[in-house]
């Protein structure tokens, strides 16, 4: 096999779920790795013990190496090149992950219309978030709304919302910490001049634990922002609200963000930084307790933040908000944020004044 590897991508029409980028040889790794044993990834994959074993076999004859160490006497487990290769594979899903959401989003809008040009479309630009895909198969679910979503950084979104290029745009604050968010703050100098009191409104989606993400075991004994000093770190980019999080934690830390080493190296999605940490490309990440959960590393909790979808005050009158308040507000949606860790539905569809809820407006007069 040449060393320069093609891929072909595909798509399937399914019911409304997470959209996901699979591929079946590293389902196989995958379950090889988490089983411990060739018998236990066939139970895992509904395969038979002899499918598996000559899968594997004829994989490691295409790809010319080893991918599983056949010791007798010893459990079968992954070579270091196939280590490589899943940890490679999990990486790139987890940083296309916006990519692949944004992507089926379009496909699915414009199929939806083609099938019935008279469906209500709820657009959405918005931060990552490991609960929206839930709340667009919700919404599907209960009313038959499209929840058009597309994931981009929390500033970008607000910029959609002002050009009308959708009707929804979602932001993270952490309004349970008003002293990160006051006047002249990362936050407020980023997020403010992008929000316009008076004509728009906050819809409460729930709340979320960011924090730091550490190896399993945490080695390095990571418990504070004043030790990044010191670690290999992963970052997310500049006009993401969790960038802007982490710059005002910094700054109440005394730390200078050109002395953490890797301030600079980006990743996209909260997902990314779990899986760099995971696959020990870095020491330390900052984002989301999900997404560490979900990459099977540590986490260091440093701040609940509140989520909320902003929309103009005229929207919440169409059928759309309508929709979506609905459903933020039902016992379904407290049901699916309530396996995400960290993540509640607290005030869940409430709908908010920037004034009342945002800290950096707290010592205006009413």
């Amino acid at each position: 096999m040449s060393d320069i590897v093609s891929i072909t991508l595909g798509y399937e029409l399914a019911a409304a779920g997470e959209p996901q980028l699979r591929n079946p040889f590293f389902e196989v790794l995958g379950a090889v790795r988490q089983e411990g044993s060739i018998a236990g990834a066939a139970r895992r994959l509904g395969w038979s013990y002899r499918h598996l074993w000559g899968y594997l076999k004829e994989q490691e004859t295409r790809h010319g190496r080893s991918l599983i160490l056949w010791d007798k006497g010893r459990a079968a487990r992954l070579s270091a090149f196939a280590e490589k290769l899943l940890w490679a594979e999990t990486r790139i899903r987890a940083r296309l992950a916006p990519q692949i959401e944004n992507l089926a989003a379009e496909i699915g809008r414009e199929l939806t219309v083609a099938f019935d040009d008279a469906a209500p479309i709820a657009t959405c630009v918005a931060s990552h978030d490991l609960a929206l895909p839930r709340l667009r198969a919700l919404c599907e679910a209960a009313d038959g709304v499209l929840f058009d979503l597309r994931f981009a950084g929390s500033l970008e979104a607000l910029a959609a919302l002002r050009a009308q290029r959708c009707l929804f745009a979602g932001i993270h604050l952490p309004c349970s910490r008003p002293e990160l968010a006051r006047r002249g703050s990362a936050l407020h100098r980023a997020f403010a001049p992008r929000l316009r009191l008076g004509r728009e409104k906050l819809i409460q989606v729930g709340r979320r634990t960011q924090g730091l993400m550490v190896p399993t075991g945490n080695p390095r004994r990571v418990h504070s922002i004043g030790q990044l000093r010191r670690l290999r770190f992963v970052n997310r980019a500049v006009g993401t609200g969790t960038r802007a999080l982490l710059d005002e934690l910094l700054r109440a830390g005394g730390v200078e963000p050109g002395s953490v080493p890797g301030y600079d190296r980006i990743e996209s999605t909260h997902l990314a930084v779990a899986a760099a940490v995971a696959s020990g490309q870095a020491d330390v990440g900052f984002g989301i307790q999900a997404a560490a959960v979900e990459m099977g590393v540590d986490f260091v909790p440093l701040v609940v933040e509140d989520y909320f979808l902003v929309c103009d005050r005229a929207t919440l009158d169409g059928p759309a908000a309508r929709s979506v308040i609905s459903v933020l507000a039902s016992a379904a949606w407290r049901e699916a944020v309530s396996t995400l860790p960290g993540y509640d539905a607290h005030d869940a569809g409430r709908v908010r004044s920037l004034r009342r809820t945002l800290p950096w407006y707290a010592s205006d007069p009413a």
